[in-house]
Order: structure tokens, then sequence, then C-alpha cells
């Protein structure tokens, strides 16, 4: 059934914007970006009358009445699919997406993907991501494994988010690149945008999105270093683009490596460690996968060319 959520402008909130009130009003139900979805599409009424600018401002007294879209069910399976699950809770779940998972259902891949372990494998998860990414928060890309985080609720989703955007969730990786760093550690900001080449890849561009990037090196190997990383932003293949634009390609890596970078059976990146405030407490937590790197697997094995 459709939901209605409704309230009157105080004084504390008078010269409020419109999208912003809808998330006052909405106790955390509604976040402002989905304030101005529902606005654009007639759905919030001011006084009894609809209104199209997310940036009217309200006057002490107003009456705002927003209509919420029905809750659909998700129509994707269920799939009883191996999941390594390292901490859930009422409010969210850290789980070790393996290599070579899809993250949500997307052409070519309607099935077998991380949503689908999900559905089988934890009781709820939050709608904020849509029909095809429920509790997704973050992603990683197929090749990459390592450790996501997945809100249970749509409000840990939103104050989850929040923490994404806000630089506050702290995410390192343990990448395997090809030869020998210059430095002990650096630092690589530079923006990241589409190709304009091919649309398959994205590169460095100076009118992309900024992409701040830091690495530390672990250990040196034979012809290929393995690194600490840590990401402030994160853009689309981020730490592939930029480890690929100062010529060291993560190794395992077809779309963005160099012939010598493809002497490996996978991508040779890994989500190691993530650390956040619990949406709920407060509590700051941290988790950690080991990293499935070994020198067999990251120097002389078999190309995916």
């Amino acid at each position: 059934m459709e939901k209605n959520i409704t309230g009157t402008v105080d004084g504390t909130n008078a010269g409020i914007r419109l999208d912003s009130f809808l998330s006052v009003l909405g106790d955390g139900e509604v976040s402002r970006s989905q304030g101005a979805r529902l606005i654009k599409e007639g759905a919030v009424f001011v006084n009894g009358r609809p209104c199209l600018k997310s940036a009217e401002k309200l006057r002490e007294g107003d009456l705002v009445e927003a209509k919420l879209p029905e809750v659909r069910e998700s129509t994707l399976a269920a799939q009883d699919l191996p999941l390594e699950i390292l901490y859930q809770d009422e409010d969210l779940a850290v789980i070790v997406k393996p290599c070579g998972m899809v993250v949500h259902p997307a052409a070519g891949n309607p099935d077998g993907t991380l949503v689908n372990a999900l559905l089988y494998h934890l009781d709820h998860l939050s709608g904020i991501g849509g029909e095809m990414r429920p509790g997704i928060v973050h992603r990683l890309d197929k090749d990459t494994s390592g450790i996501m985080l997945v809100a249970k609720s749509d409000l840990a989703h939103r104050r989850l988010a929040e923490q994404l955007a806000g630089r506050t969730m702290e995410k390192h990786y343990h990448a395997l690149v090809y030869g020998k760093m210059k430095e002990p550690s650096g630092r690589i900001d530079l923006p990241i945008g589409r190709s304009r080449t091919d649309r398959k890849k994205m590169a460095v561009d100076p009118s992309g999105r900024q992409a701040i990037t830091e690495w530390t090196v672990l250990e040196e190997r034979a012809a290929s270093t393995l690194l600490d990383v840590h990401i402030l932003t994160g853009r689309t293949h981020q730490i592939r683009v930029h480890m690929s634009h100062i010529g060291h390609p993560v190794l395992g890596d077809v779309l963005y490596g160099k012939a010598q970078a493809k002497r490996a059976d996978r991508l040779m990146l890994h989500a190691c460690s993530l650390a956040f405030d619990h949406p709920a407490t407060g509590e700051r937590m941290v988790f950690t996968a080991p990293c499935p790197f070994d020198r067999a697997d990251g120097e002389g094995a078999s190309s995916h060319e």
C-alpha cells in the first residue's frame, strides 16, 4: 500500500529547503535525494498543492505531505551460494566477496550474484539500492575479492552511505602490482572519468571526478610489489586505473594491465580491511579479511589473456 507522511513546519525548521525537510519529516525514512525524486514526480504537496521545486524554502506553519511509493517485493531469486559472513546484526552484515562473483544482477549476469547469495543467507536487506541492488552500500569489481558492507535496514543504509560520502569510512586493499616502486609510499590525486576511446574503461581525465589513492609498499618480490592501498574516494576501477597510469598495473588486470602485468591467474586486488561507525550505536568497528595472495599465485602463474 502507498504510505503518506505529513508534518507542519515549526520555527526550528522555518527557511529549510523542501527536500531537506522531507528527510526530517520522514525521521530517516526518506533521504534528501529520495525526497528530490519524490518532488520531481509530483508526489509532494505543500499546503495541499503539489510543489515541484526541491529548493523551495518553507515557512513556519506550512503543511507538507509526501506520498511514498509502494514497497515491492524483490523478484530476485535467493540462491544457496557459498558466502563468508564475518559479522551481522539487525542493522548490517560484513561479508567477504569471492573473486569472480558479480555483485548484483545485470545484463549477462541474471543470477549467481552476491545479491542472490545475500537474499538466501540474510533475513532482510535494505531497499534503498532498488530491487536489483538491495543492501548494497558499496561495490567491488567482479574480479576483486574481499570485504563488503551490507545494510539490512534503510536507516542503516543511509547512515553508512553518509560515512562513505564523508570519507569517514576507511577502506584498505592489498594489490600486487608490476615492477618496483621508486618510493616506499605515495599518493595519487588524479581525476577519473569514462575513457574517451573505450567506453568499457575508465581513465585519468582532467574533466573527471576527483580520485585519491594512497599506497605503501608491504613487500618487494622478484618482478612485482605487494602494496597496501588506501582509497579516499570510490571511483569505478580507481585503484586499477591509478596504478596503471603510473606504470605499475595490478597483476592479472587484463583491462588496464600491459602484457607483463597479466602474469597471474586472477586480478591481484583484495579488499583486506574496512573501518566504520556502527549506524545504530556509533561504535567504531574494524574488520579484516586475510589476503589470499601467495608467491606462487602472484608470480609465474598462468595468464588469462
